[in-house]
């Protein structure tokens, strides 16, 4: 963490006394009664907060009410709800000032509104992300999600997502707009995790809090609490302004010696956190006494000899993110003070990472505007692009990782479309297909429709259009890089609109535009064809002929694609005299089986394709075109193939001590138990493959098959990647994926990659994860609870939380590792398989933090008595104060 900052400036002139005022008269908040009946406009009593109706904001819900008896406990914007019984989104459009900072509150009240008494659960998208699940574990309780956000646009978009655990529903929306210079990061958003009053028994917000923040109260035992009565006028506020009331409580270590401690464990230890620590000296010291204090973080200095200043508010914070299995901030007293450390109050805020860009705004408004203009029914709600899961329908759009997405396809055939062609199309700039047909749109074609360059195909048949065809939609289909799709009435030039002078008819030598442009295009494909066909028969004639003595003459034409390779090519009758008759067997799998071999006495592994093999063909191929450009020492070589027709054959050289998974089962012949170090340098060696198919290759490589047993040991116990038969190519041309039907191995299969068919490099990334887990813990990916299975990963994290290293690593080790370089190990493995893909690291960061925790390792293992087996800072704290858990 870098260092605290600390602010101990009162009000700021007139400046600071504006954004107060402005506070006051709520002219930056918008409060929003979900379920309240239309235009209805109230204060509430309790807080003077204005709220209004949420029925201008959105067009679907129902309005309910809570119990009656509940009614009594809450204020009067708890009391009615906005149930969404139907569609999978339903969002609001808030309108907002883009670029400012919001405190975004969003409140759910259940009060068994729908008389069904079963509470649901149900997800909540800010924009294009996710932004958390809402469980409801008890319908009396209101539950809050806050976050600090600063929105990229001029509307929030916040919506309520069905996830098939009961019907999604909320009771109030409320924004607080925030001086910029407020809760700066260097992260991304930040969600509320705690906020306590220290010292005292009650919760405040607004009056109180200008910014409306809601302060819990903080009762802690073995403090000793403090007390003064202030005045709000008369306390000289920072800028973060924690009220006059919060501020006028405190505590203090009841054991004056002992330090005062603060401390969570984050369910996950990667999670970023940021701490805001409020002070005020609220005792009249004497001449002889002082109270000085250091601040330490997981038992590092972070600030030194702090002193409160007496009616002074000041706030320490931590200019970049804390995060481990445990975070520890220590308030210890200096050897000069004569008091112990106090505190008055705490924020922290955890980090959270949007990463999907919305809709580009263009695009959005076009899409809107179209909407609007058509009466669209569709269930059009929320970004129009993100997540890709909730792509509206009748849209496709593009996807690139440093720009916002694009809509590419707008396809709104046969939807009951009336009047004109509307020119607001034309601002979606990057659309590629526009398909208007099977509607009732009357009028010409505007010619505005000639500006989108990148459209391919455009489909207006079957409407009631009239009139002339723009010119430059004409030569685009004239040329070749426009499929026009149009009725027989629509005129290509002038001449065909002109009247008949004496009978006032049209002409009738009119020619449908795409039945002409058509017919030539297929003859064009089809003479194409066939001069193709032609010379690739001659090519392959003539290259036969030549290397007729290298290849065997069983081959066929569908592995034409091989031929390049032919210097490393074996006959049939080679692998007979390699594998000698096929006499040993090394393994079987779903590809073949695996034969022991020698060439010229070095013992080679010759995997034979098995004819029951649905796809061995194929996979065949890929591994030989692959294998052949790639060389690195952490991947397994191809020494050569046979590729005749009745055999298909790969052969690699000999892993003398077989896969991974044996070793770790116990299963193979000469199983090892490996030491940390040694698993560690093996996790190294396979991450050091990854990294060069990722990496090291252009284009990159997706294995698409990394697991345990595809991880394979020569004599040296040196790991290498293997089986390389559904490896996929990332495209070079701006792509950061391939959209491909799933394939990999059920448990090591990254579950983002199954739902959504989009193949990146973070897919490998996730399986390696898991092979990492397996490494660790030596337990199954897939175990079995009863009748549940639950994957490794769900139970890694589960012991995570609870900071139970030992029942986590492998038993078998009996502690024989270093802590902090296992903890670093887990931490690697759990990042590698959350479900985001967007938070999982990069494999060149997995190389680094890897070798990390082998040098740990490497350190303790050359002088044990120097490096303890548990080198974790342990404190002896009288005082603890645990935040729960959000």
């Amino acid at each position: 963490m870098g260092t605290l900052r600390c602010f101990l400036v009162g009000f700021v002139g007139g400046l600071v006394l504006a954004i107060l005022v402005q506070a006051q008269d709520q002219s930056g908040f918008i409060s929003i009664d979900c379920g309240a009946t239309e235009d209805v406009t109230y204060t509430e009593s309790t807080t003077g907060i204005n709220y209004t109706s949420d029925a201008n904001l959105i067009n679907t819900g129902v309005s309910k009410s809570i119990e009656t008896d509940l009614k009594q406990r809450y204020q009067r914007q708890m009391w009615t709800v906005r149930s969404f019984p139907e569609g999978k989104r339903n969002c609001y459009k808030i309108n907002i000032t883009r670029g400012s900072k919001y405190l975004i509150r969003v409140s759910f009240l259940y009060g068994n509104y729908d008389d069904l008494d079963k509470t649901p659960e149900f997800d909540i998208h800010l924009g294009a992300n996710l932004w958390g699940t809402v469980s409801i574990n008890n319908g009396s309780n209101e539950v809050d999600k806050e976050i600090i956000h600063v929105p990229s646009l001029d509307y929030l978009q916040l919506c309520l997502v069905d996830t098939g655990h009961g019907t999604p529903f909320i009771s109030v929306i409320e924004l607080r707009t925030l001086p910029n210079n407020l809760y700066v990061t260097e992260s991304g958003s930040l969600e509320f995790f705690e906020r306590w009053d220290i010292g005292s028994n009650r919760g405040y917000r607004y009056k109180n809090d200008v910014y409306d923040r809601f302060w819990r109260y903080g009762n802690i035992n073995n403090w000793t609490e403090l007390n003064v009565s202030i005045s709000a006028d008369a306390l000289d506020q920072n800028v973060y302004k924690p009220p006059a009331i919060v501020m006028s409580t405190a505590a203090t270590p009841s054991n004056v010696s002992a330090p005062l401690v603060i401390r969570w464990k984050p369910a996950d230890p990667t999670e970023q956190f940021y701490v805001y620590l409020h002070f005020m000296e609220i005792q009249e010291l004497a001449t002889n006494e002082t109270r000085e204090f250091n601040i330490l973080e997981n038992g590092k200095l972070r600030f030194s000899k702090f002193s409160p200043r007496n009616l002074l508010v000041n706030t320490l914070y931590s200019s970049s993110p804390s995060s481990g299995k445990e975070i520890i901030y220590s308030l210890e007293k200096t050897e000069n003070s004569t008091l112990p450390p106090i505190i008055n109050a705490l924020e922290i805020y955890s980090v959270i990472d949007f990463p999907q860009s919305d809709t580009f705004k263009g695009d959005d408004d076009a899409i809107t505007t179209i909407k609007s203009v058509y009466g669209v029914t569709r269930n059009w709600q929320g970004d129009p692009c993100a997540p890709v899961d909730y792509l509206w329908d009748g849209l496709n759009c593009s996807y690139s990782k440093n720009e916002s997405p694009r809509i590419t396809t707008l396809n709104l055939s046969s939807s009951g479309l009336s009047g004109k062609i509307d020119p607001s199309i034309s601002n979606l700039s990057m659309l590629e297909k526009l398909d208007l047909s099977n509607n009732s749109l009357n009028g010409e074609i505007p010619e505005v429709l000639s500006q989108l360059q990148h459209l391919k195909i455009l489909n207006l048949k079957n409407n009631n259009l009239s009139g002339l065809i723009p010119s430059a939609l004409v030569e685009k289909s004239k040329g070749g890089s426009l499929s026009l799709s149009v009725d027989q009435n629509l005129c290509e030039s002038i001449q065909c609109n002109e009247q008949d002078k004496e009978g006032g008819k049209k002409k009738s030598n009119v020619t449908p535009i795409v039945a002409s442009v058509s017919g030539v295009v297929i003859l064009l494909v089809v003479v194409t064809a066939i001069l193709w066909t032609l010379k690739r028969r001659k090519m392959k004639a003539l290259i036969v002929e030549k290397d007729q003595s290298q290849i065997s003459p069983q081959n066929t034409e569908q592995d034409d694609l091989l031929l390049p390779f032919r210097k490393q090519i074996y006959s049939y009758s080679d692998i007979l005299k390699i594998t000698n008759n096929f006499n040993t067997t090394l393994g079987r799998g779903g590809f073949g089986t695996v034969y022991l071999g020698h060439i010229d006495d070095t013992p080679v592994a010759v995997k034979i394709l098995s004819s029951l093999s649905a796809r061995g063909f194929q996979q065949f191929q890929a591994e030989v075109k692959l294998l052949m450009r790639v060389h690195h020492k952490n991947l397994t070589s191809l020494v050569g193939y046979c590729n005749e027709e009745s055999t298909k054959g790969l052969i690699y050289e000999y892993m003398a001590n077989g896969n991974l998974q044996e070793h770790l089962s116990g299963n193979h012949s000469k199983a090892k138990l490996f030491t940390w170090e040694e698993r560690l340098r093996l996790a190294v060696d396979a991450a050091l493959g990854l990294d060069y198919l990722q990496n090291g290759c252009k284009p990159p490589i997706i294995h698409r098959d990394i697991k345990s047993t595809n991880i394979l040991l020569n004599e040296h116990f040196q790991a290498k990647l293997a089986d390389f038969g559904l490896s996929k190519i990332i495209p070079t041309d701006g792509g950061t994926h391939v959209s491909t039907v799933v394939a990999g191995t059920p448990g090591y299969l990254d579950p983002e990659y199954f739902i959504t068919h989009r193949l990146t490099d973070k897919s490998d990334v996730y399986s390696f994860g898991v092979v990492l887990l397996e490494i660790i813990t030596n337990q199954a990916v897939v175990m079995r609870d009863g009748e549940e299975s639950i994957h490794i990963s769900d139970w890694v994290r589960s012991l995570v939380v609870k900071g139970d290293i030992e029942a986590i690593v492998d038993s078998r080790l009996e502690g024989d590792y270093d802590t902090n370089s296992v903890w670093k190990a887990v931490e690697v493995a759990t990042a590698c398989v959350s479900p985001n893909m967007n938070k999982r690291p990069i494999t060149s960061v997995i190389v680094i933090e890897l070798k990390e925790s082998l040098s740990m390792e490497v350190a303790r293992t050359k002088d044990r008595s120097k490096y303890s087996t548990d080198s974790g800072v342990t404190l002896n704290l009288n005082t603890e104060f645990i935040p729960h858990a959000r």
